[in-house]
């Protein structure tokens, strides 16, 4: 494996840590339903997305073929996150969980 493709997996790695981590905390800090939303669904998607094309340029390099395996699961993550986030959101709203004054709009009120 080149020192280029070591570089780059190892870049992407730290930036897909680097946007779990902004995710967990995030989600730990955040007072509402609704801004707790953002964590998991935005930058802990970008993170987990990153380490997976890592990962598959890293076992791509040592194998003779691409790894599709790991782009059906980034692909699969970037469809299924916003569809959830929206989802949990309009149940929230349904539910009208309650706000902190913070939190901007009250759409059921």
């Amino acid at each position: 494996m080149s020192i280029w493709l070591e570089l780059i997996v190892s870049a992407l790695l730290l930036i897909g840590c680097t946007f779990a981590l902004i995710g967990a905390i995030g989600l730990f800090r955040l007072q509402d339903f609704f801004m707790r939303l953002h964590g998991p669904t935005k930058s802990t998607t970008l993170g987990v997305g990153s380490i997976i094309v890592a990962s598959m340029i890293f076992f791509s390099s040592r194998a003779e073929g691409l790894s599709f395996h790991e782009l059906l699961i980034t692909l699969f993550l970037f469809i299924t996150a916003p569809v959830s986030a929206h989802m949990l959101a309009r149940s929230a709203m349904q539910q009208k969980v309650k706000l902190v004054e913070r939190t901007r709009g009250t759409p059921w009120e």
